[in-house]
């Protein structure tokens, strides 16, 4: 798996556009500090002030440049608004292996098909463009709803590292998903279209 961050990955369908997040993005991210308190419920150090979201930003940015991660701006095209975040991060080239996630959307975006059309680009590009064997989803453990979405595009449940990463709130335990090669066009891709058919 060859993943150059320092390229621009653009990933669009319809719906969506996915383009590299940029220093200029903070306006758009910052609407949703004040107004939407819920969404960092369970962020290990929730971007809920200026301050954070601002270092949130830069940090994203850093890990881009180290080539760790590569985070996306979510843009809605039927809205034509900055709709949330996501990136591939803990990239692992030499063992064919990355994670997604930090993946947040505001509150009117979700339920509409969004994150399926998210996740259908990014899942194409890693499994399909980069040739990855295996795409890993982590969440806090206590969050149901990110848990059940994972699980509804066909990531696998491999167990949970207890008290493994110290949060705002003390240590939290994670829950481990996967995808692998081999089950992305026979299960998980499937899932995901029909996902999005359903929203059409």
């Amino acid at each position: 798996m060859i993943f150059d961050a320092s390229k621009a990955i653009i990933l669009e369908d319809d719906r969506v556009l996915l383009r590299p997040l940029q220093p200029d993005d903070l306006p758009a991210m910052l609407e949703y500090v004040a107004a939407e308190p819920e969404l960092w419920q369970y962020s290990v150090w929730p971007p809920n002030t200026t301050d954070a979201m601002r270092a949130y930003l830069e940090n994203a940015l850093e890990k881009k440049a180290n080539g760790d991660s590569y985070p996306f701006a979510v843009i809605d095209k039927k809205t034509k608004a900055f709709a949330g975040s996501t990136r591939f991060y803990d990239i692992q080239q030499e063992q064919d292996r990355l994670q997604l996630g930090y993946t947040w959307y505001g509150k009117t975006h979700h339920g509409t098909g969004l994150n399926a059309h998210c996740k259908l680009l990014m899942l194409t590009h890693a499994f399909e463009a980069l040739q990855a064997q295996r795409v890993e989803f982590r969440a806090d453990a206590n969050n149901a709803r990110s848990i059940a979405a994972m699980k509804g595009i066909g990531a696998t449940e491999e167990g949970i590292l207890r008290q493994h990463t110290k949060a705002w709130h003390g240590w939290r335990d994670v829950i481990v998903l996967s995808i692998l090669a081999d089950e992305w066009e026979a299960t998980a891709k499937p899932l995901i279209q029909n996902k999005i058919r359903k929203h059409a």
